[in-house]
């Protein structure tokens, strides 16, 4: 297992990519700053003339990596979603107590975020928060269909998979695994967004965690179904 963790490289679609950013220096700056910057300002506000200028290089270098700002985000996202499903195989992988692996498994997609010491270009925690504000928008497009058709949003989608194999193996009888699976999974995004935003509208908070929320959410839904 530490010859696999020690080799292991995140794997995003190649199509939305030009250029593989894992490839360069270059490539690595343009993932690094584009995490901070999109974090800073938002992403309607970045830019790749502002990325250009943040990390001393043209414009047009940036395109030799990425078609648009959209595919960039894209690549974050996706980046993101393997970096948990590789969690989610290597915090699971030798449990037996199948509720003790799905309890592991509502922690892995709730908890708050630390960074990765693997990962050394890449912020998690700031990644985490540019998932929780922006994700959306790199699927809430009149292309989504065709992204999808061409597998740009795999990896999200092996998460959602991978949890609700876990969910029938609970209880193989639950109806809705891959509808409870992506509604835990986008509701834990948005109890954080909520959380950080708009506080009068969740119970979520330092006390009462997103992930205590969605374990009692979860193992409640499956056991009334049995």
């Amino acid at each position: 297992m530490d010859n696999l963790l020690k080799n292991f490289k995140i794997e995003v679609p190649k199509g939305i990519f030009i250029k593989d950013p894992e490839s360069s220096n270059l490539g690595k700056r343009i993932i690094k700053h584009s995490i901070l910057l999109i974090s800073d300002l938002g992403f309607e506000q970045f830019t790749f003339k502002k990325l250009g200028q943040a990390i001393n290089s043209n414009e047009s270098s940036i395109y030799r990596y990425f078609e648009s700002k959209h595919h960039l985000l894209m690549y974050l996202n996706s980046w993101y979603w393997v970096w948990i499903e590789y969690q989610l195989v290597i915090e699971t992988f030798a449990l037996k107590n199948v509720e003790e692996k799905l309890k592991k498994c509502v922690q892995i997609i709730t908890r708050t975020t630390k960074e990765d010491v693997n990962f050394e270009h890449i912020n998690e925690i700031v990644l985490n928060k540019i998932i929780i504000n922006e994700s959306a928008k790199a699927y809430l497009t009149n292309d989504v269909d065709n992204e999808n058709k061409e597998g740009l949003f795999t990896p999200f989608k092996r998460v959602v998979k991978r949890f609700s194999d876990i969910i029938l193996e609970y209880n193989n009888t639950y109806k809705y695994p891959l509808s409870l699976a992506n509604t835990v999974i986008n509701g834990a995004l948005n109890q954080y967004f909520f959380q950080e935003h708009f506080k009068t509208i969740t119970n979520c908070n330092k006390k009462n965690t997103v992930t205590e929320f969605y374990t009692n959410l979860t193992l409640n839904t499956l056991k009334y179904d049995q």
